[in-house]
């Protein structure tokens, strides 16, 4: 909540001076650090495959669908979009 609350104080902040803020939200990745997290689960005893399980699209995000989104908010998104919080996160955000 803290990096939301910020985005959109800070977009509203600079909105007349032509800046635009908008925060990604990814969701679990497929990163060292999400199998590091598997890892830990599985030597607890556990099984890691409920983390996909929760994934709409059944799968991890790869590293460049996320920078993708970044990369078009940099180069192409409207300029009238600011103070957004875009998921990227396969669905599991979707109410």
């Amino acid at each position: 909540h803290a990096v939301i609350g910020l985005t959109r104080g800070a977009a509203l902040e600079v909105a007349g001076e032509g800046i635009r803020i908008n925060a990604l939200a990814p969701g679990p990745t497929d990163t060292s650090m999400m199998r590091g997290i598997e890892d830990d689960v599985r030597a607890q005893g556990g099984d890691p495959a409920a983390f996909v399980a929760r994934i709409p699209v059944g799968r991890y995000g790869r590293p460049e669908e996320i920078a993708a989104l970044a990369a078009w908010l940099l180069a192409d998104a409207p300029a009238f979009l600011t103070g957004a919080v875009m998921a990227v996160d396969g669905g599991m955000t979707v109410p």
